[in-house]
């Protein structure tokens, strides 16, 4: 290689750029901050944008527990509503005129009601009080007296005695109406009328026939002395306002009321 053809390579090696004067320490500061790592505002920054990611997912999260929790509040409630409807309609169903006392009446606040058990008749009282819809109730019964004894008490209930209980809360006020021929009026008001008849259960137990007496068939026993009284109905119509929303229930008396 000659001495001609060093200098022709030494010309055509490139050479290094030039940083003016004045941009020379923007440079050096330019690669400083790379080999050092982020500022704090560049920080701050992701910080910040982390901490709104995080509270977008929290909502998210929250948004989505409270849905279930409703969701499951919903079920709960509409499971247990539909349970108290079955034990409404079990009790109408179940209705029988023992002519002792009225088999279904209402007062405006509380109905009552005698239905059949397998141990006698039973005595029940829906009521609104309160904000509560509650349900009464007390051991069956064999004599008429015992149950004329207590249809008085029920009507001197205050929601708070033995056997009652609550069903449901966020009851405002019901209405109850009766069915007589096709027709409905409210419950409160005078029905149909009709002649007592023999009451379903003994008032006190059969005395004993004395030795030597004449057989049961010789004398006559003394008839019930009849009276005018409601007739039953032939359905009965609730409608009863729980958390602001009215419900309606039709339910059609069972042949034991007949």
């Amino acid at each position: 290689m000659t001495a001609s053809d060093t200098r022709v390579e030494r010309r055509a090696a490139p050479k290094p750029a030039r940083i003016p004067l004045g941009d020379r320490a923007t440079y050096a500061s330019r690669e400083g901050r790379r080999a050092a790592g982020f500022t704090l505002v560049e920080v701050l920054v992701a910080l910040l944008m982390m901490a709104l990611l995080a509270g977008l997912a929290w909502q998210a999260m929250d948004g989505v527990a409270r849905a279930r929790d409703d969701s499951r509040q919903i079920i709960d409630r509409t499971t247990r509503l539909a349970t108290v409807l079955a034990q409404w309609e079990q009790d109408l169903q179940g209705v029988i005129d023992t002519e002792a006392v009225p088999a279904i009446a209402f007062d405006g606040q509380t109905l009552r009601l005698t239905r059949r058990s397998e141990r006698g008749v039973a005595l029940v009282a829906w009521s609104v009080r309160g904000g509560r819809w509650q349900r009464w109730t007390q051991p069956p019964f064999v004599r008429s007296g015992e149950l004329q004894e207590a249809w008085l008490q029920s009507q001197q209930l205050q929601g708070t005695e033995p056997g009652h209980l609550t069903l449901m809360e966020g009851a405002s006020q019901w209405q109850v109406y009766f069915a007589r021929d096709g027709l409905w009026s409210n419950a409160q008001s005078t029905g149909n009328l009709q002649l007592s008849g023999q009451p379903v259960l003994p008032n006190q137990p059969p005395p004993s026939a004395p030795a030597g007496s004449a057989p049961s068939g010789a004398a006559s026993a003394p008839l019930p002395t009849q009276t005018l009284r409601d007739a039953l109905p032939d359905a009965v119509r609730m409608v009863i306002t729980l958390d602001g929303k009215t419900l309606t229930r039709d339910i059609a008396l069972g042949p034991a009321g007949s």
